[in-house]
């Protein structure tokens, strides 16, 4: 299955022009939206300035190159502009939080990015030039991410699952990072729904390279989401 992105893009970056909704709970489909860093820049950055908080600017300021730097702001202002009209509050009111790890005995903050209280469950992606948010009423990960080029593929292929792995080998050389990068957002999705992380271990689970993804681990769904020439974009999300 491939999902295409809600066209009703929230970065216009004004609450005023978000298109109505529906409340979490009534779908348990996750909304998916693509949005384009090119010519949102400015306004982002005016409106970072009181939207955002304290480590987000922070983490803002630490990119070291600017088109970075401007998808970072586009997808947290962004993000921000969704949830208060979810919350029923401005979006500079929105408190973020993380989740405990999921790891056995770790209990560190580190999982899942939240909202106290769960009401809404979301992710986000950002990669040079373009940005994937996702709200949902249950754990949910999205990930973008441009296809790689053959120097990376055949570094990072053998990281994958075995038979992931095994499936690049049988293509055609031009044929594997357009693979490669389906695979790769799809973990990352998963991943990011699970709230490990990357530390989960890329060859852990099989989520396959051909067009058509293979059944989901139990209890998840995992679609791919139609990306712009040059991307790669999944979600992944948890069935209730």
């Amino acid at each position: 299955m491939i999902v295409a992105p809600s066209p009703s893009v929230p970065l216009a970056l004004d609450p005023d022009r978000l298109s109505p909704l529906a409340r979490p709970g009534v779908s348990n489909a996750p909304v998916v939206w693509s949005v384009g860093v090119t010519g949102r820049t400015a306004r982002a950055a005016r409106l970072a300035a009181g939207t955002l908080d304290d480590e987000e600017r922070e983490r803002a300021a630490a990119f070291r190159h600017q088109a970075d730097r401007d998808a970072y702001v586009v997808a947290h202002v962004g993000l921000r502009m969704l949830l208060g009209p979810y919350l029923d509050i401005p979006p500079d009111r929105v408190r973020m939080t993380r989740r405990p790890c999921p790891t056995p005995n770790c209990g560190k903050p580190h999982g899942r990015p939240a909202v106290r209280g769960d009401e809404i469950h979301f992710s986000l992606s950002h990669t040079r030039g373009l940005v994937f948010l996702a709200l949902a009423d249950s754990p949910v990960g999205v990930d973008v991410e441009k296809v790689p080029d053959a120097e990376v593929t055949a570094k990072l292929g053998p990281l994958l699952h075995p038979r992931e792995t095994a499936e690049l080998d049988a293509l055609r050389p031009a044929e594997r990072p357009l693979a490669f990068g389906r695979a790769w957002v799809r973990k990352e999705a998963y991943f990011k729904a699970l709230g490990t992380g990357l530390s989960r271990g890329t060859a852990t689970d099989y989520l396959g390279t051909a067009p058509t993804p293979p059944p989901p681990p139990p209890g998840w769904s995992l679609t791919d989401v139609v990306a712009p020439d040059g991307y790669a974009a999944a979600v992944v999300h948890q069935r209730t």
